[in-house]
């Protein structure tokens, strides 16, 4: 019985073969897999929201109350975001497919698990083994790649794994019971990785402690105060959103007056503005909430 710490070298090793290994039986799983998940990615949604597992790492606690109780006022994602974030899907789909292909023990795929009342649905099961699948930009590989995703684990993988482990400790599908595995994917060049991460005593307390706090959050009748990061931009005196915040479907809540523009390298959104952002063409492109460029004379 093979063993997780040969999945990717295995998956490669049958990616290499010609000899018709993708036969109907794996298309069909794909494809219903791959169907199921693009319609919960794109399809009708309900404006309901709870805690969950997926939702364990840092977060603003002013952002967390509004998805609970408003998650109507939530950004809708641009048409290119959904297509961005449907990717995810797909190679999800993709790699357990191949874990399968390549003879490796895949089980308890979506099933539900819940930590001290808050669900959660893992990825899978490999080998006896939680693993959950990540798809990233070739840069952010490199934190799974280099073993340096903890010291920066911007949307909280690792504690959504940990949440699926300690989860898991009863399920006799799970015959490993202090680790769990990121599989991350390359979404550019293709590439995979295996991350292993150890659940501690101490992250299995941090963790209980959050959920604790995000329960108490939620459960007020009123919003808290925001949290959200702020880094300066540059050394105007402007101040920008730090990359968790920027992605936070309710940051026009926690900043009102939150200007978004246009650079090079994609959109900054300045929570403070001192000087208009330049570049050598000249003021550099506003935009509103909604996607509408801002005319400002200057």
């Amino acid at each position: 019985m093979p063993e997780i710490s040969t999945l990717i070298t295995d998956i490669y090793a049958l990616i290499k073969r010609k000899d018709g290994w993708f036969n109907d039986a794996l298309a069909g799983s794909f494809a219903t897999t791959m169907a199921g998940k693009l319609q919960e990615q794109l399809g009708e949604r309900q404006k309901t929201s709870t805690l969950r597992l997926s939702k364990m790492g840092p977060s603003c606690p002013k952002a967390l109350w509004y998805s609970i109780h408003h998650p109507e006022l939530a950004e809708a994602l641009p048409p290119w975001a959904e297509i961005k974030y449907s990717y995810g899907h797909i190679i999800e789909a993709l790699a357990i497919v191949l874990s399968k292909a390549a003879g490796h023990e895949v089980s308890g795929e979506q099933d539900a698990i819940v930590l001290d009342g808050i669900t959660g649905h893992r990825d899978c099961v490999i080998d006896g083994c939680i693993v959950d699948v990540k798809s990233s930009s070739s840069r952010g590989f490199n934190k799974f790649k280099d073993k340096t995703l903890a010291q920066d684990d911007s949307f909280g993988y690792l504690d959504q794994l940990d949440g699926y482990v300690l989860g898991s400790h009863s399920d006799p599908l799970v015959r490993t019971k202090d680790r769990g595995y990121l599989l991350a994917i390359d979404k550019t060049l293709g590439h995979m990785c295996l991350y292993e991460h150890e659940v501690s005593h101490d992250r299995e307390e941090a963790l209980k402690e959050r959920i604790r706090v995000y329960k108490e959050i939620v459960g007020s009748p009123t919003a808290p105060a925001c949290e959200c990061g702020v880094t300066p931009d540059g050394s105007s005196g402007n101040l920008r959103l730090d990359l968790r915040a920027s992605y936070s479907a309710y940051k026009h809540i926690c900043f009102p007056g939150l200007r978004t523009f246009l650079y090079a390298a994609g959109p900054v959104f300045l929570s403070k503005v001192v000087k208009r952002p330049f570049n050598k063409d000249g003021p550099i492109v506003e935009i509103d909430k909604d996607g509408n460029k801002v005319f400002t004379f200057v």
